[in-house]
């Protein structure tokens, strides 16, 4: 089953990302990047689940979408404080200058 699920999550965690870098190049903003990405840790966790608990058919393999949100919540962090130096690095060299 580990050959199905877990390339499944790393899917799942490049499509979030895919969808975090259209957004960026949308609307020029990482703040809203992360958010999609946070939105889709919830979207993607419950799909992720659906599809484990069909394919395993045990009610525990849900904690399996939870561990797919558990990664993109974390990946959703990363962006956050990527964007956060982003600016404090623009303020600082625009206060400079």
């Amino acid at each position: 089953m580990d050959n199905f699920l877990l390339p499944l999550m790393g899917v799942f965690i490049v499509i979030a990302n895919i969808i975090g870098v259209i957004t960026y190049r949308k609307k020029k903003s990482l703040y809203s990047a992360a958010f999609i990405i946070l939105l889709s840790a919830v979207f993607f966790g419950a799909i992720g689940g659906a599809i484990a608990v069909f394919t395993i058919r045990d009610p525990f393999a849900i904690f399996y979408g939870m561990q797919i949100g558990q990664y993109l919540l974390f990946n959703s962090l990363i962006v956050f404080i990527i964007a956060i130096l982003v600016s404090a690095v623009k303020k600082f060299n625009s206060s400079n200058l």
